[in-house]
């Protein structure tokens, strides 16, 4: 993987998402040659941009570019024959300056994906593939990476590791009448993100490459 050099600061702010659910029929995989799959777990999700992250809203990035993060664990699930239960993917991406995330996509900076480690071959194939439903390919190249993907729960914070490239902590922000703000349907919600809740990054610590760089970190569950 190459170096990524960050020449900006990103304040430890992320975005945290809701419950969301879909799943693909068997006809329709069967339709576009590929196995039918189920996958049930949890998101944690974050980016650079300040709460609410505009870019659902096909707006631009609070910031120069949006440097987003979503890590999926799998409590149960399955590709095919494939069982998936207790494993875990990861994306990071980039948007380039000063451009929208929407009008962007498909020319971003970079676009890694984190395979876990623990996956053996038919697994990481699998994670691979379903890798293109959970995170469409946002640059022209997709590097793939295995790695060890962890998450300590400690009361309201969530720390996400994913191996040596990053360590983000998060939690929901409190509402103006209690619970957490929720986003509903934006302009670019799909089918995990028809709705999610806001959250706000403790801290971060990534590396990228062996390079420093800032991230953030959030949570949703998630069916799939």
């Amino acid at each position: 993987m190459k170096s990524i050099s960050f020449n900006k600061t990103i304040m430890p702010v992320a975005m945290l998402c809701g419950m969301a659910a879909f799943s693909l029929p068997d006809w329709a995989a069967a339709a576009a040659g590929k196995a039918s799959w189920k996958v049930t777990g949890e998101l944690e999700e974050a980016c650079s941009c300040r709460p609410a992250c505009p870019c659902w809203f096909k707006s631009l990035p609070s910031r120069m570019t949006c440097d987003g993060a979503q890590i999926i664990f799998i409590s149960k699930g399955h590709y095919g024959k494939v069982p998936l239960d207790g494993l875990a993917v990861a994306q990071f991406v980039q948007s380039p300056e000063h451009q929208s995330m929407f009008e962007s996509f498909g020319k971003w900076n970079f676009d890694y994906v984190y395979i876990d480690e623990k996956a053996d071959e038919p697994q990481r194939e699998a994670l691979k593939e379903l890798a293109l439903h959970f995170f469409p390919q946002a640059a022209k190249a997709r590097e793939y990476r295995y790695v060890p993907i962890t998450r300590q729960i400690e009361g309201d914070e969530h720390v996400t590791t994913v191996g040596k490239y990053a360590v983000c902590s998060g939690h929901l922000i409190d509402g103006g009448y209690g619970g957490a703000p929720k986003v509903v349907n934006p302009p670019l919600a799909d089918p995990t993100h028809k709705e999610f809740l806001q959250g706000q990054a403790t801290y971060p610590s990534p590396q990228r490459g062996g390079t420093s760089a800032m991230c953030s970190s959030g949570r949703c569950r998630f069916d799939l």
